[in-house]
């Protein structure tokens, strides 16, 4: 994240390790055998009504005028999107679940906006390219494999539940990545980098697995 006074730091840091207390203890539990749609739920998970909105007490001030998001790296072809560049792409509306490493679920969210497929076919990625490295606003990163990227259900959203996503759930533009831990699909996203190496971001580098696969309650490294 990005480095503030030493007060915000301070808090900042007292965050971050609250956060990773929740995901170890979630990693303690037991998820129920359930039956019917609730069979959907990952273990260690209970089902929420409300959107599980966690961050590192850092809001950034992002206006549409001034957004951009790039798409570098190894391609052949770089993007430097304006929003209403953003918005002239093809657009797209998926359903998908939320699964927060900390324990949290959320059936049935309906995003809108561009498939991560899309962006990867209009630049075209280089054959040694491995990964894709997410880089957010307020200084956040998170690794990816190409491969998972660019999966039918990758969206990079701007709406949620028919209404444009506010700052705090990352807007207004996110990355969704529904097949891992909510902590892969990045807020506020400015910069998308396709590299040639696995390159470990904030909560990789601070004890998170570097997967994340729900299902396998890839919370954090052994």
């Amino acid at each position: 994240m990005s480095v503030g006074n030493k007060s915000s730091s301070g808090l900042r840091q007292k965050l971050i390790e609250s956060k990773k207390e929740r995901a170890r203890s979630a990693r303690l539990l037991t998820g129920e055998k359930i039956t019917g749609e609730r069979k959907r739920l990952p273990p260690g998970q209970r089902l929420v009504r409300e959107w599980p909105v966690l961050d590192l007490g850092v809001t950034p001030k992002i206006t549409k005028e001034k957004w951009r998001l790039r798409v570098d790296g190894l391609v052949e072809k770089r993007l430097i999107l304006r929003w209403e560049d953003f918005l002239a792409l093809p657009q797209i509306e998926l359903t998908s679940d939320i699964h927060c490493v900390t324990g949290r679920s959320r059936f049935n969210n309906r995003w809108k906006g561009v498939s991560a497929k899309h962006l990867v076919f209009m630049v075209t990625v280089a054959k040694e390219a491995t990964h894709c490295v997410l880089h957010c606003t307020d200084g956040y990163t998170t690794n990816v494999l190409i491969d998972r990227f660019r999966a039918d259900d990758v969206i990079l959203a701007h709406s949620w539940n028919g209404a444009p996503l506010t700052i705090a759930q990352g807007g207004p533009l996110r990355v969704v990545l529904p097949q891992w831990y909510f902590w892969k699909s990045a807020k506020w996203i400015r910069r998308i980098e396709f590299v040639s190496a696995d390159r470990p971001g904030f909560w990789e580098s601070r004890g998170y697995h570097n997967d994340g696969n729900p299902w396998n309650e890839e919370r954090c490294q052994e």
